[in-house]
């Protein structure tokens, strides 16, 4: 670190120069305390010289450098006199016998220019066989002031300064002083309070027996520090925190004690603040998801205890984002803060209504004694929030579906039991929303099966799980196929095969949808491409797009097309199928984006089940579609006669002059075929023709070049 102690003589020494050695000298019994010294030497704003046996300066620190005006090294050698021209008479006290090896030290200094300085310190003698060797430690000192009277001046400096509310004490409890932070803080003159007894500060939010506590502890150990309600000359209380320290004389007796008072208002306020944002909910100022938990845990550990009953109810708003969307999120938000009042009116005060976040609210009632109440509750609950809501100029209707369940009744801990209610909740949805369902042990053996069918469904694809059926779409005048519909299949290796209706909606929600329909659209494809290459056919393949492909962009639109460039296939060979629905979102720029991807690629659309969902022309005029499907819906019931008719016509109609042509799903009889090819659909799909068939089945129809109108002569191949 320094010179001195990586060498025994320094770096910067001069010659002949006095022997440094004597410092750390292995006999020295010292010489651990003056390794210490030396290493503090430069860190300190005090300054430190030391000198050999011939006291001759060996050490000066940066300080002493700054103080005498040397550079460094440049005073190494000197005599100590030069600087301290009276330090012979300390060191000659430091040699007699019986004094202590340090004793503190005030005398002059002179400093480069020869100027005179004041300087207080200490001196250290430091014993040796060869000699004596010293340590200066010093500082300036004001002239004319003694050290005592400094320590004193900076004393009451901090004491009048500081913001701290600070007052002495003597040893019976009176008041000797206070300083003027104190007198602000509590709005009391010295006056008013010098020679009073410290009780009468004592505020009134705190009892006898906390007091007698505090002072028993200063009384014991010497301090005490902890919360206190202070308060002002005008009554107004306050949070204060409180110290006190003990000052004692020479025989050991209570001579002061010093209490120190900090306003720590604004500190509790601003923990106030972070512990509500962590705990409520800042739209409704309900409890948050956190402090719900809190509160179940709780609840739970009190029905343990009492034997009581605690209910949850779990409430969902229902198509509340169909009024995000119409009306904004502004007037969202109003409608959850009125939804929240509305609750907060139905439910007891000792019970708790949260919101988990979006549209999710949760009722916790505790010590249910009839499950009738609960009944009427959740009867309350559904009128109110079915009243009509004013939302600036609009008024909206919405309903609420509610879970329901009990603790102990249907599980034994909290997770369990929120788990249940949720289940409740969406059963009550499936029922027809604006109802409440009561869980029960089925939901909850469905909710298992719903568990491990996910966990199942991750492994299938994987496992070589699913194949691709197609069903033929063909021209309703000539009868030969045109296109075909690709149709996913999961052949479970225990359940057997799955419908897509139950595992759809799952790959959907987990996101395992996006592998799912990269493999579909590669597995048709090259499925096509096959058959073109054996048949020599430029069919068609519509391949389906879920909606959470397009809202997460779970689409590879490039390697889609690099894998039609590799099979060697026309991206108009590909028909995109999406939904009605989808378009509803159609003001998501995710969807919107994704949509024109498939467009500028060159693959066609098709609106599949159009007429059962949202159809608007708006949506026809603004997306590039190609193909429209009419729904089997419409084609099951069709008559010679009857409205379902009228309604295909009109759409045909319409498709066509909009450029656009028809596929007619679910054609199954013979009438139907003919009212529709009468009324000019383009292509027709349904078990009249064929039910969808795997490729080893299907390809006989290409083969044949099968004529699938009724009445053909071509014979159909049975499926497999």
């Amino acid at each position: 670190m320094f010179p001195l102690l990586k060498s025994p003589i320094p770096l910067y020494i001069q010659e002949p120069g006095p022997d440094v050695d004597v410092l750390l000298s292995s006999d020295h019994t010292d010489r651990s305390h003056i390794l210490a010294l030396i290493r503090l030497g430069d860190y300190s704003q005090d300054a430190f010289l030391a000198t050999d046996t011939h006291g001759a300066i060996v050490y000066m620190n940066r300080s002493a450098e700054r103080l005498f005006g040397y550079r460094r090294g440049t005073a190494i050698g000197l005599g100590v006199e030069a600087l301290l021209p009276d330090v012979g008479d300390i060191n000659q006290r430091l040699r007699q016998s019986g004094t202590r090896n340090t004793l503190p030290w005030r005398g002059p200094g002179l400093d480069r220019q020869r100027q005179p300085l004041m300087l207080a310190g200490a001196a250290t003698h430091i014993p040796s066989p060869t000699g004596h060797s010293h340590l200066y430690v010093m500082r300036l000192r004001r002239p004319g002031l003694p050290d005592i009277d400094r320590q004193a001046e900076l004393a009451s400096l901090v004491y009048r300064s500081t913001s701290e509310g600070m007052l002495v004490l003597d040893p019976k409890g009176f008041i000797l002083d206070v300083n003027p932070a104190f007198v602000k803080l509590r709005g009391r003159p010295e006056s008013e309070v010098i020679g009073r007894h410290v009780r009468c500060l004592n505020s009134p939010c705190h009892d006898r027996e906390f007091y007698r506590t505090m002072w028993r502890t200063v009384m014991e150990t010497g301090s005490w520090q902890g919360e206190h309600w202070g308060q002002h000359a005008n009554g107004e209380l306050y949070p204060e925190w409180l110290s006190i320290n003990t000052s004692y004389g020479a025989d050991d007796e209570v001579h002061r004690r010093v209490m120190i008072f900090s306003n720590i208002a604004e500190i509790k306020q601003a923990e106030a603040i972070i512990w509500k944002q962590a705990n409520f909910d800042r739209l409704t100022d309900l409890p948050n998801r956190q402090m719900f938990h809190d509160r179940l845990e709780q609840s739970i550990r009190k029905s343990r205890r009492t034997g009581s009953r605690t209910g949850l109810l779990f409430l969902d708003l229902d198509r509340f984002k169909e009024i995000n969307d119409t009306l904004g999120h502004a007037m969202g938000d109003e409608l959850l803060k009125e939804a929240a009042r509305r609750l907060g009116g139905c439910v007891r005060q000792s019970d708790t209504v949260a919101r988990l976040g979006g549209d999710e609210f949760t009722v916790l009632l505790d010590d249910i004694r009839e499950p009738r109440d609960v009944e009427r509750l959740t009867r309350n609950i559904l009128r109110r929030l079915a009243e009509p809501f004013r939302l600036g100029v609009e008024t909206v209707f919405i309903s609420t579906s509610i879970g329901i369940t009990f603790y102990p009744d249907d599980a034994a801990d909290a997770e369990a039991l929120l788990n249940n209610a949720d289940q409740a909740m969406y059963a009550a949805k499936a029922e027809g929303r604006n109802r409440s369902c009561y869980f029960t042990l089925s939901m909850q053996e469905q909710a298992q099966t719903r568990m491990r069918l996910v966990n199942d469904l991750h492994l299938a694809l994987g496992q070589n799980q699913f194949s691709l059926d197609y069903q033929p779409i063909v021209d309703l005048n000539s009868g030969r196929i045109i296109k075909a519909e690709t149709l996913l299949r999961w052949h479970h290796p225990v359940r057997g095969l799955v419908s897509p209706s139950e595992f759809i909606p799952l790959a959907e929600e987990t996101g395992i949808i996006r592998p799912i329909g990269d493999w579909v659209f590669c597995e048709a494809t090259r499925q096509v491409a096959e058959w073109r290459r054996q048949y020599g056919l430029d069919m068609q393949v519509s391949v389906n797009i879920s909606p959470a492909q397009l809202r997460h962009e779970g689409l590879d639109h490039a390697f889609w097309r690099s894998h039609l460039d590799t099979l060697g296939l026309s991206p108009r060979q590909v028909i995109i199928e999406i939904t009605e629905g989808l378009l509803i979102d159609s003001g998501d720029e995710r969807i919107q984006r994704q949509l024109d991807a498939f467009r500028d690629a060159g693959m066609q659309v098709a609106l599949d089940d159009f007429g059962t969902g949202y159809s608007s022309l708006s949506y026809l005029r603004k997306f590039n579609i190609d193909f429209l499907k009419i729904d089997q819906s419409f084609v099951a019931n069709l008559s010679s006669d009857g409205p379902d008719l009228a309604l295909c016509e009109a759409v045909i109609l319409l498709a066509h002059k909009l450029g656009l042509r028809v596929v007619a799903e679910g054609i199954e009889s013979r009438e139907q075929y003919a009212l529709l090819a009468a009324a000019g659909c383009d292509y027709g799909q349904g078990y009249l023709f064929a039910r969808p068939l795997a490729p080893i089945d299907f390809e006989p129809l290409l083969a044949n070049g099968t004529d699938l109108r009724p009445g053909a002569q071509s014979a159909r191949p049975a499926a497999h």
